[in-house]
């Protein structure tokens, strides 16, 4: 299984991008998927993650501005960030939990490569 990750870049301040992460592989099932990001110096934190039952968790300092859309093919999860600002500025990255389809009682945690996302003040 591999996750590829997409939409990075450099954009200026209250401007807006879209990352794209696809899977591919020896996939059963996605039981859930989401992104997270990593600043300089800081740890890795949450920032958007759908859940099993369908409910999306926003991390604090993205809510009401990034969306994390749900009309997407199933093996793809996009994340659209709106207002973007300097302190957003961090390696962003994708992650799935699939199961395999030689063994449907485990979901196994994958994360993308990361793609960087600079906000220009």
């Amino acid at each position: 299984v591999q996750l590829q990750a997409s939409g990075g870049g450099l954009v200026q301040a209250g401007g807006s991008l879209r990352l794209s992460c696809v899977a591919s592989g020896d996939i059963g099932r996605i039981d859930g998927m989401g992104w997270y990001r990593q600043a300089p110096g800081r740890q890795r934190e949450l920032v958007a993650s759908l859940n099993p039952g369908g409910s999306i968790n926003y991390g604090d300092s993205v809510k009401g501005r990034f969306t994390m859309p749900r009309d997407n093919a199933w093996n793809t999860v996009n994340l659209d960030m709106n207002f973007l600002n300097p302190e957003d500025t961090a390696v962003y990255y994708c992650n799935m939990k699939i199961v395999s389809p030689a063994d449907w009682t485990y979901a196994r945690n994958y994360w993308g490569h990361g793609t960087q996302v600079t906000v220009s003040s």
